[in-house]
């Protein structure tokens, strides 16, 4: 009797997905977005593109949250781990890197999600905004305030300025964003920073009795259901609610709070990036595969990361 042969599944090469969208020009030049290049020989070992529109020369990693990497090897593992929820610790242990390499790959990555899986909001849209107490969590030195435990209390009452203002978006079609707004309350502007783009001219915008979001709809002429919880509105005509993202803002706050123990303000946006890629992709296939796709096609993906400083002292000179 001849005994079955059974193959290993073979291993997911996430290196690799980059190259393969170039090659099959799924991808632009990450200098000028034009699909018209050719190879160009290699450049340490990664493939090397020459533009015929720009004239420049790029690889396969430019602009990308890869570029620059010194252990590439570890990225399958690193990507795996990642998507399990391992801590920096684990991560650090199970690969032999230092624990601010892990770190800082973590965020290199997040930082390329962020305009990713993007589309329009159209029909019943539904927003409302939740709020994250300011966290410094990492910072050893130079606070400007006393201390607090993790999981803190505001030294005010209500809605404050130590507290970040996170706008979250949704509608019935699975369309999803989730923004860091500004410090305390938010506005019209903000609403508009948001969303303002990506909302259709014939959708529904349900929201709570905010004055911003009515001053947002009034702009962009869209009919507006308003939802007062104080009034025990929580249902209209049996489809118009807001039920939806409460949900998402419990949701995503359990995660932070179960998977990280809280996260620093200052990155705040790369972990809201994440929960909300990772909600659009929960009925895929190959979610992991799906995602690290997701995060090489930013070929700015290298300056979003370093601009993270800056975006959090331009976020926090809105409390000033």
């Amino acid at each position: 009797m001849i005994a079955e042969i059974t193959e290993k599944p073979q291993k997911p090469d996430y290196v690799s997905l980059r190259r393969t969208q170039l090659m099959n020009k799924q991808i632009g030049c990450p200098h000028c977005q034009s699909h018209s290049y050719v190879r160009f020989g290699k450049d340490k070992g990664s493939a090397r593109y020459r533009c015929k529109s720009c004239k420049r020369t790029f690889t396969e990693h430019t602009g990308t949250w890869m570029a620059g990497l010194h252990r590439k090897e570890l990225v399958n593992q690193y990507i795996e781990l990642m998507h399990q929820g391992k801590s920096l610790d684990k991560i650090k242990n199970e690969l032999h890197i230092n624990k601010k390499t892990a770190f800082d790959w973590r965020h290199k990555i997040l930082a390329s999600i962020e305009d990713s899986q993007q589309s329009k909001f159209s029909g019943i849209v539904e927003s409302d905004e939740t709020f994250f107490l300011q966290s410094d969590k990492g910072k050893r030195k130079g606070l400007d305030r006393p201390a607090r435990k993790r999981g803190g209390h505001s030294s005010s009452r209500g809605i404050s300025k130590d507290q970040v203002a996170v706008i979250v978006t949704a509608d019935r079609k699975g369309a999803l964003d989730m923004t860091v707004a500004t410090m305390g309350r938010i506005s019209k502007k903000d609403i508009k920073k948001a969303i303002g783009n990506r909302i259709e001219k014939d959708a529904v915008l349900c929201s709570d009795g905010h004055v911003s979001y009515k001053g947002f709809a009034k702009d962009k002429h869209l009919e507006l259901v308003v939802l007062r919880a104080d009034l025990k509105q929580f249902v209209k005509k049996g489809v118009y609610h807001i039920q939806n993202v409460n949900s998402l803002h419990n949701r995503v706050k359990k995660w932070i709070d179960s998977t990280f123990w809280g996260v620093s303000t200052k990155y705040l946006q790369n972990y809201l990036s994440w929960y909300r890629v990772q909600e659009t992709l929960k009925n895929s296939a190959r979610p992991v595969e799906d995602f690290v796709r997701c995060s090489i096609i930013d070929g700015q993906a290298k300056e979003r990361f370093r601009s993270i400083s800056e975006n959090y002292r331009v976020l926090i000179a809105t409390h000033l």
